[in-house]
């Protein structure tokens, strides 16, 4: 449990100092402000779905950023990771990284308990063991919020959800060629 505690004080020690760095280039000058549509897309494409409200870690609006697949982790990984727990707002994602953090969810048929995602994405290949998901659990009382310990399973079962997906999207890629 310690060590759990330990990794993610520090994994959000590190989202911070990511978002740390990234505001740290200074304002926009005039020349970078988008002058065509092409601008404006490619502007958008630093946030995850184009539209305000999700915050996308390390991620510039700079004319070098062009060109490249813009994820830096296994796509189908990531887009399986995003599938699987659609049903959870998002708090934060880093393509580059690999690394989705939900907000707290509340299932609408158990008030009264809430989760919490971190899944991380762990490299570029297609692997058993190349996500990871922990699950943060509290329960109401006395008004307010208290932690409570989440079944590892639960993890464990999304991380099998996760794969299954992404062998899915990987299958269908090929067919679609």
């Amino acid at each position: 449990m310690r060590t759990q505690r330990n990794f993610l004080v520090s994994l959000m020690l590190l989202i911070l100092a990511g978002i740390g760095v990234s505001a740290c280039h200074g304002p926009n000058t005039a020349q970078e402000y988008p002058q065509s549509p092409e601008d404006i897309r490619d502007a958008k494409r630093g946030k995850l779905t184009g539209e305000e409200g999700i915050i996308v870690v390390g991620h510039g609006h700079h004319k070098a950023d062009k060109g490249g697949s813009g994820v830096g982790v296994n796509s189908f990984l990531w887009r399986a990771s995003l599938d699987t727990i659609s049903f959870m707002p998002l708090a934060q994602v880093d393509p580059h990284g690999g690394v989705i953090i939900t907000d707290w969810y509340e299932n609408p048929d158990s008030r009264g308990e809430r989760f919490k995602l971190t899944v991380l994405i762990l490299g570029t290949e297609l692997r058993a063991d190349g996500v990871r998901v922990s699950v943060f659990r509290q329960k109401q009382a006395g008004g307010g919020w208290q932690d409570a310990s989440a079944d590892a399973k639960v993890g464990r079962d999304l991380e099998d959800k996760i794969l299954t997906r992404a062998r899915e999207l990987k299958v269908a890629s090929r067919t679609d060629d």
